[in-house]
């Protein structure tokens, strides 16, 4: 127990406290996180609004989402990460309390939009402030303590907000509204300039050459294979709890319990596993065996026999693929930037977040709805592939160049 006990403590230890102040920021925040999961149903039993506005609604949210990513990463690199932080979270939270009380569909639609607009545009500043605040030898623990907050809130949330929304949607609205005001406060608090020294923005010669996201062919290449991989990786919460359920006859409850497992060793095991093989290897090799395994994860359904056990097993691949690509993702792209230009790269990487949110659901709907699952989960994986194939090219690009 003492030798689990110091590789738990180790795994944490050594961050900056500014890291571990920005992450409680993020917990909080997600922790409010209530609107958004239940915001079909909110719209289509509450508001009575068919199946097809709603999702028009949702894909307004993504639209918003990916001009938000672009637009919140310019502004980054302008004004810098921690004005753009408490902006987006203070006008965020306002603006969801607007939409709580909006009950006409046009309204509707024209506050999401802006409100993903503004509520999206924190990502690239968040990220920006992780690679700020971190050194290169725990960046890549920095942003796994980061997604642990960020799961932690998540679950918290949604199984809160299930509750309320049972028995007040409107109130969903005010809660996230106030957890996004209050998570703005809490970084005034503990991580505003005048306070904390840590959070000054580097003076940055006007002698310095900066190169430019958009012109960073390899980046731009790394930008395309994550959308891939993003695409794929979103099945997770759409239609791959409709396959437990349809295909292989699962209860809603053991359904939710095996969804939960991702979480759950995300939040025991990551840290500790990023700390023991972070700088060991190229982050683009760790991305690779991380993105072959979750392609695993989906074939595994149509070569694998069972049914709760086929979805824990399919879980646990999928599970360890998450955690050998996602962190070093962050790490390539930041690897790649200096301080006056990290915002367009982390608006650049959050639009490819984006954009396989809005496509990744539906037009893996479509194909289950029109071809079946064993259709769905050979493209799905064989997409995946393509992305491993594509970080492995990259790989060696860069290693040639170097």
């Amino acid at each position: 127990m003492k030798k689990i006990a110091a590789l738990y403590t180790e795994a944490y230890s050594g961050l900056a406290p500014s890291t571990w102040w920005l992450s409680l920021v993020m917990l909080v925040n997600r922790m409010g996180t209530m609107v958004l999961p239940f915001m079909t149903l909110y719209l289509t039993e509450s508001l009575h609004l068919s199946i097809s506005q709603a999702g028009f609604v949702m894909g307004l949210w993504g639209i918003g989402a990916i001009c938000g990513g672009f637009l919140g990463g310019k502004l980054t690199d302008k004004f810098g990460f921690y004005y753009i932080q408490v902006s987006t979270l203070a006008g965020g939270g306002l603006m969801f309390m607007v939409l709580g009380q909006m009950h006409s569909y046009i309204p509707i639609c024209i506050t999401t939009f802006f409100l993903s607009l503004v509520n999206e545009s924190f990502r690239p500043a968040n990220a920006a402030a992780i690679a700020h605040y971190s050194k290169p030898e725990n960046r890549t623990r920095s942003y796994a303590l980061n997604r642990l907050s960020i799961n932690i809130g998540w679950a918290a949330g949604g199984a809160l907000g299930g509750f309320i929304a049972s028995r007040n949607y409107e109130l969903l609205f005010w809660i996230d509204g106030f957890t996004n005001i209050f998570a703005a406060g809490l970084l005034w608090f503990l991580l505003s300039p005048g306070k904390n020294t840590a959070t000054s923005k580097p003076v940055v010669s006007k002698e310095a050459v900066t190169h430019s996201a958009y012109k960073d062919k390899p980046y731009l290449v790394f930008i395309v294979l994550t959308t891939l991989f993003a695409y794929c990786f979103f099945q997770l919460f759409s239609t791959i709890p409709l396959f437990y359920r349809q295909e292989l006859k699962l209860t809603e409850s053991t359904i939710g319990l095996i969804m939960a497992l991702n979480g759950i060793l995300i939040a025991l095991f990551e840290m500790v596993v990023i700390h023991n093989i972070e700088g060991r290897r190229h982050d683009l090799q760790y991305i690779v065996i991380g993105t072959v395994l979750t392609a695993l994860s989906f074939i595994a359904f149509n070569i694998l026999p069972g049914a709760a056990m086929l979805a824990i097993g399919a879980m646990l691949i999928g599970t360890v693929g998450e955690v050998l690509s996602m962190p070093f993702m962050n790490s390539f792209w930041i690897s790649r930037t200096s301080n006056n230009n990290r915002g367009q790269y982390a608006g650049l990487y959050t639009v490819a977040w984006s954009v396989a949110q809005v496509l990744g659901p539906s037009t893996g709907a479509v194909i289950a709805e029109r071809w079946g699952f064993t259709t769905l989960w050979w493209y799905i994986g064989g997409v995946c592939l393509v992305a491993a194939l594509g970080y492995r090219w990259l790989y060696g690009r860069l290693r040639g160049e170097a």
